[in-house]
């Protein structure tokens, strides 16, 4: 009797901590391959994959040449580690190969069909492309599916948003999400409507997409202006830093590299070390002894 009564409050103590936590984003992933075009890699891809061809002694010149576009099915399981990363729970994955983008919606009219069923099935609550949408695209896509849509780089911006700890960090992110959102206000009224509205918010005559417009390039104004602020303060301390005699010595290299492990193999350096794609975006400085 007594052992039951246990069981039961533990079970109903698991069901109480279980509702206390979030629930994760179901997302539906939507990866498309252009078979008319070769997919070019990020400036980030192609510096690591240089500096990787050069520290194994290939020519930097002949490594990069060959090797311009990105293989897909390593794209399609970075986005899905990026959407993990950012808190997603992946609930299916299309893909979708065609010669060249729908000009409207990217993705034909039958895959859009085929989205839809699916998130009627699994209940998900946004749809992840693998893709960078235009503001029309964005808009007509939002228009058909019954979610949130977001693209590859609205889900990167997200991923540093949650990880950026620095002010610089953070103001960088904040820029970059705020020029990134500017030509995609039109037809998102609702959405952004918490960024003006009210009385007294308007002049007469303007719109409310005017009104979001002028507050977001106020903000990028200010948030610029803050960024050049710590930036001059950073350049400072690098003075310091480089008028002294220790030398110093910078690693680099791109997410999920091994940067933070092998920082802290060196040195119990307290640096983050997880799977998670850019975990850790801000610099680390560490002092050591050369043995």
């Amino acid at each position: 009797m007594r052992r039951s009564l246990v069981a039961a409050q533990e079970a109903v103590s698991q069901r109480i901590s279980q509702a206390g936590r979030p629930r994760a984003e179901r997302a539906v992933l939507v990866a498309v391959e252009f078979t008319g075009e070769r997919r070019k890699l990020t400036a980030a891809v192609r510096l690591a994959r240089k500096a990787a061809a050069v520290s194994a002694g290939e020519d930097e010149s002949e490594a990069a040449a060959p090797r311009l576009d990105l293989d897909f099915e390593a794209s399609l399981a970075e986005f899905e580690e990026l959407a993990r990363s950012a808190g997603a729970e992946v609930a299916a994955t299309l893909i979708q190969r065609r010669a060249r983008p729908d000009p409207a919606t990217l993705v034909g009219q039958g895959k859009l069909d085929e989205i839809e069923g699916v998130l009627a099935s699994t209940g998900a609550d946004l749809v992840l492309f693998d893709h960078d949408l235009t503001p029309s695209q964005l808009r007509n896509l939002e228009k058909r599916l019954p979610c949130r849509v977001i693209d590859r780089t609205q889900l990167i911006l997200d991923i540093f948003a949650r990880h950026a700890r620095t002010r610089e960090g953070q103001l960088q992110v904040e820029l970059a999400q705020l020029e990134y959102q500017l030509p995609r206000l039109a037809g998102r009224g609702k959405s952004m409507s918490q960024l003006g509205g009210g009385i007294g918010t308007r002049g007469p005559g303007e719109t409310q997409l005017e009104t979001d417009r002028r507050k977001i390039n106020l903000r990028i104004d200010h948030v610029k202006e803050q960024l050049e602020s710590v930036r001059r303060i950073r350049r400072q301390q690098r003075q310091r830093r480089e008028a002294g005699p220790v030398p110093v010595v910078a690693l680099v290299g791109y997410t999920n590299a091994g940067k933070s492990t092998r920082c802290n193999a060196r040195k119990e350096a307290g640096v983050l070390e997880s799977s998670r794609m850019f975990a850790t975006l801000d610099p680390k400085l560490r002092q050591t002894i050369a043995e």
